[in-house]
């Protein structure tokens, strides 16, 4: 049977096919024009950039840190290059264990670089990089570049490092950089100079290097470098150079203070100097030290833990943080109070019998049997705590406390490192808010009153706070901050910036007033009977000075036995002194930790510090002869501070004096 076919049908559906057919294509041919257009016009600016990130690299360059130098110039703190092996723990193909031990055939990989290495990995972001061996040799360096190809994710890279020459000697002034964490890079981040940071793997971590961390750092500079499809750069485009940062000219004498550190001993302890007439710390001294290159490429375990388990603590800035009873060096400030409030003339005595009463209760002298007749010469002198006692009694706590804060005791003195305590000092007010649990301890009782005056019981102060005052003192009431980068030096046009120009204040005082307590100190020193004498004796400059010695745990009346006490529980010795006595260059305080008496402990330290700064002699050397001044300016202490009113001629025989 033949099939008739219908042509108009047929027809009809192939038109309808084609027609289909047209429309799909011109469809899919509009959505590619479409596409074309969003992507080369309306999103042109988007991925062209995008293009050009992918081709051109922008590679951050870290600057150079900015150099610590003291005074004359003896780098403290310098940078050097060196290669580094580092990790980067996300890009790597095989595990970490197994890729380090296949490096450990080519390059030394100890133990502790190990350790090191993963705490510091915990420390870091997954995509940083992270050192597993610093300070490559040129072997080391070409051995591992031979191999690169087998460890993916593993670079020798080129790294400034800090360093610091003198190791110990300063470092808490100083301090030191690290890593940094990730609390620290979070910071970073919020902050306004996060872009500052690309690169960038260490900061300042504590003294100047932390509180200088911004003008140390530098500004970071940029290339832009166009690389190949792998990732291989072709050439540089453009450079915006780093700039190194900014350079700090301390005012510390690093000779001085090698003196002072190396007169400490073994001793714990802490000695801040000062020159009275800028401010500039001369020497700083927290001992014992810690060496900063330890923490630079991140410290081991087990050093790091005999840092933190010493019970000596060398990891402590003990004149920043360190607070102490300042003992009988609080005496002439006492002294000072007594005669601006009108509580005392110079020549009005008392008649010492080794004690004094009040309420029943007996508070003993340190000599049995007293000193005898003494004026206020006399209690400077020989340290008399009679005296203080009645005059404590008589002027009452709130005198003393509102006298004594304007020479910055109780406050924070504003020093160039961060974390400085305020130290105690004590007033009604405080107490009331010290023991606000306990309403039967609010109370300010005489007997605090009483120990306050001899500069024990509640005062508590940071040898920093006790040198800014005896400086101000030094400096007849003229008040400059205590700081210890004097320049701010810029690297590239060498412009220097000083960071303290002019006083910071002035302390209402008459001269008259001043010059009594200044000849008191000279005698503590010069005087026969002086606490100081033994230890002064033939010294060829004049010098003003005061002993202290505090206890560090409550006797409740028993007798202090030096030899019998435990080692850490035996009292502070302490030592306060201005030089030359006229025209002070230098004023200092210290403290030796559980050391006892500050005539026969401190004193010594003190002397071996005034006489390498005035006379240039080191300990061991032979007397140097004293600098001629010129006529004008050569003055006896009684030329300097007019007659000693009320002080006792030198016996004829020489007297042992006090030990304190």
């Amino acid at each position: 049977m033949t099939e008739i076919k219908d042509s108009d049908r047929e027809i009809h559906l192939f038109r309808m096919r084609l027609t289909a057919m047209v429309a799909f294509v011109f469809i899919c041919f509009a959505l590619l024009v479409t596409r074309w257009i969003w992507l080369q016009v309306v999103k042109h600016d988007q991925y062209m950039a995008q293009a050009e990130d992918n081709r051109i690299a922008l590679v951050p360059i870290v600057p150079n840190r900015g150099l610590i130098v003291d005074r004359n110039g003896v780098v403290l703190a310098s940078n050097y290059s060196a290669y580094t092996l580092e990790i980067t723990p996300s890009k790597l193909e095989a595990s970490l264990d197994s890729v380090i031990d296949e490096l450990a055939k080519l390059v030394a990989i100890e133990p502790k670089d190990r350790k090191r290495f993963k705490r510091l990995m915990e420390e870091s972001k997954n995509f940083a990089s992270v050192p597993i061996r610093t300070r490559l040799t040129d072997d080391e360096v070409a051995r591992f570049t031979a191999q690169r190809f087998r460890f993916p994710g593993v670079e020798v890279q080129a790294r400034l490092f800090r360093q610091y020459p003198l190791g110990e000697v300063a470092s808490h002034v100083v301090g030191y950089i690290g890593r940094i964490n990730q609390n620290e890079a979070k910071a970073i981040d919020a902050g306004d100079d996060a872009a500052n940071y690309n690169g960038t793997d260490h900061i300042g971590k504590e003294g100047l290097e932390k509180s200088y961390e911004r003008q140390l750092h530098g500004q970071t500079g940029y290339e832009e470098v166009e690389r190949s499809a792998g990732g291989r750069a072709i050439r540089t485009l453009s450079r915006t150079p780093a700039v190194p940062g900014t350079n700090l000219v301390l005012s510390i004498d690093i000779e001085l203070q090698k003196v002072a550190e190396e007169a400490f001993g073994d001793f714990r302890g802490a000695l801040v100097a000062i020159e009275p007439e800028t401010g500039d710390v001369l020497a700083y001294v927290s001992r014992p030290g810690f060496d900063p290159n330890l923490f630079v490429d991140g410290i081991d375990a087990q050093s790091w833990n005999e840092l933190n388990t010493s019970l000596d603590r060398p990891l402590m800035n003990r004149p920043l943080s360190g607070t102490y009873p300042p003992g009988s060096t609080f005496k002439p400030f006492m002294a000072l109070a007594a005669l601006e409030l009108g509580k005392r003339r110079p020549e009005q005595g008392i008649s010492d019998a080794g004690f004094f009463m009040l309420g029943g209760h007996r508070f003993n002298d340190d000599k049995p049997g007293g000193h005898g007749y003494i004026d206020m010469y006399r209690s400077i002198v020989m340290s008399c705590d009679t005296y203080y006692y009645q005059l404590g009694n008589d002027m009452g706590i709130d005198a003393i406390s509102g006298f004594m804060g304007q020479f910055g005791f109780g406050a924070q003195t504003g020093i160039d490192l961060e974390h400085e305590k305020s130290g105690v000092l004590p007033s009604q007010q405080w107490k009331r808010e010290r023991f606000k649990r306990n309403r039967a301890a609010q109370k300010w009782v005489g007997g605090d009153t009483i120990s306050v005056s001899i500069g024990q019981g509640f005062n508590s102060y940071t040898m920093l706070q006790l040198a800014h005052a005896v400086s101000t003192l030094a400096n007849n009431g003229v008040v400059m901050k205590p700081h210890l980068v004097k320049i701010l030096e810029d690297p590239t046009t060498r412009q220097r910036t000083l960071t303290v120009a002019k006083e910071s204040g002035r302390i209402p005082l008459k001269q008259d007033n001043i010059d009594v307590v200044k000849r008191g100190m000279v005698g503590v020193i010069a005087d026969q009977s002086g606490t100081a004498y033994k230890m002064f004796r033939n010294i060829s400059y004049t010098a003003g000075g005061k002993t202290g010695t505090a206890q560090v745990v409550g006797l409740k009346g028993a007798k202090y036995n030096h030899n019998m006490t435990p080692e850490r529980l035996r009292d502070n010795a302490l030592f306060t002194a201005f030089a030359p006595a006229d025209k002070p260059r230098i004023a200092f305080a210290m403290v030796v930790e559980n050391a006892g008496w500050g005539g026969t402990i401190a004193a010594p330290i003190a002397r071996k510090v005034l006489d390498y700064y005035l006379l240039g002699k080191r300990p061991g050397e032979k007397d140097k002869p004293a600098p001629v001044l010129p006529k004008d300016d050569q003055a006896t202490p009684e030329e300097s501070f007019g007659p000693s009113a009320g002080a006792p001629k030198p016996p004829g025989g020489e007297t042992p004096g006090n030990q304190e």
